[in-house]
């Protein structure tokens, strides 16, 4: 740490991986006076060095995964400070000091995986906020005032706590563009702010016993939202308000109850990544050969037998990954050999007797998984002049020139 002296005008420093047990810090840090970041990360600190009141012009500071019990100390005292990032310490709630919230720019605020049972309090004098992370504690409700204050919120993330409710005040955030409410106890929260929040992009309520009824009847007003995670819950169909998500990218159904697809689902042009592992589904409708965009279709788990698989599977031409473990399939249809995008096949865990020849002409497979199909025969790969049928020349021209024609004729 010699040289740190000779570097007042770095702008950053990770010093993560460090031992700073037992008080050592290296003193010269307090000369690196013109840093803009400091990286801190799992070095063993129980407090925060006495240092850091020299940075005056530190805008980032991160001192993850320590044993930080307390954040306070000198970071009221440093006016550039942005973002603060503490996750995976042993902070508790009178750990968090109450100054910090009155840091004219802090925007980015990471308490996540340590030991809170509430918000901080004062945290609502934060205005600036943009990006605010208290998941994995033991918070169980959230203060009205704090969604009054904080409207320029862009991300934000309460996954596994105990939340049993959300404030009404949360149809403020209208800029909001991540909401992650995984892992909470929400039977009883109908959710009725969710149409409220127009920029929302991310909305991830996987495990908050979503059922049928307290879901929104319509998100139509979120027409930016292209990521939806619902796994985990006790649905037993497609939520009604799915389907009219016009920039639907990525939904993830698994772990639920739904039995069967509605036919509606044709209206999900612009989904790539489908999960509907872990139900009971026993078919899917032939509307889901629409899904032209559709990259990953994930199914393993169900009750799918080959009846269950639409014949017209081949026209999802964008797919790269199917994969229909653990079902009762005897067979596959050939169809689904025409997807000449696909990476990934994994059929393990079924009933499969054969494949369709036409297996070996998917050139980009990397993986195809057939393991535990006791009864599995692998059709034999073609010889090289049953290859040739399918790479035919049927130009014209071509045609010609078989047929004996002269160069002239065919030209």
């Amino acid at each position: 740490m010699e040289a740190t002296g000779e570097l007042p005008f770095g702008r950053g420093v990770d010093l993560s991986g460090n031992d700073f047990k037992g008080g050592y810090f290296p003193e010269n840090v307090k000369a690196m006076t013109s840093l803009r970041w400091l990286k801190l990360n799992r070095t063993g600190l129980c407090y925060l060095p006495e240092e850091l009141a020299a940075l005056q012009k530190l805008e980032h500071l991160s001192v993850s995964h320590n044993n930080l019990t307390t954040l306070h100390g000198e970071l009221s005292s440093l006016p550039s400070l942005r973002a603060i990032v503490a996750r995976a310490n042993s902070l508790k709630n009178s750990g968090v000091p109450d100054d910090i919230f009155k840091l004219d720019d802090l925007s980015v605020l990471d308490l996540s995986y340590n030991q809170l049972t509430e918000c901080p309090r004062e945290l609502e004098n934060a205005k600036n906020m943009l990006v605010l992370n208290l998941s994995h504690n033991s918070i169980d409700t959230i203060p009205n005032q704090l969604f009054i204050n904080l409207t320029d919120l862009l991300y934000l993330d309460l996954s596994e706590n105990r939340l049993e409710s959300l404030p009404p005040q949360m149809r403020r955030l209208v800029h909001l563009q991540t909401l992650v409410l995984n892992g909470n106890p929400l039977l009883h929260a109908q959710l009725r702010q969710l149409p409220a929040l127009t920029a929302l992009q991310t909305l991830h309520l996987r495990n908050t016993q979503r059922t049928q009824s307290n879901l929104p009847t319509s998100l139509e007003g979120l027409s930016n939202l292209a990521d939806v995670d619902l796994s985990c819950n006790d649905l037993t169909r497609v939520p009604e308000c799915l389907y009219t998500l016009p920039s639907l990218r990525r939904l993830n159904l698994s772990s639920n109850q739904i039995t069967e697809l509605s036919l509606c689902i044709d209206q999900w042009v612009h989904v790539e990544t489908l999960n509907l592992s872990r139900n009971q589904l026993t078919s899917l409708p032939s509307a889901i050969c629409k899904l032209t965009k559709l990259k990953k279709l994930y199914l393993n788990s169900n009750k799918l037998d080959f009846d269950g698989l639409p014949s017209g599977i081949g026209k999802l031409t964008s797919l790269e990954e199917f994969m229909a473990a653990n079902n009762n399939l005897e067979l596959i249809p050939e169809s689904l050999c025409r997807c000449t995008k696909l990476r990934k096949l994994v059929l393990n865990k079924n009933r499969l007797v054969t494949l369709p020849e036409a297996i070996h002409f998917l050139t980009e497979i990397e993986v195809l998984d057939v393991r535990e199909n006791p009864s599995l025969v692998m059709p034999p790969k073609p010889a090289d002049r049953t290859a040739e049928w399918y790479n035919i020349d049927f130009s014209l021209q071509n045609q010609l020139r078989l047929a004996g024609a002269s160069p002239a004729t065919v030209a």
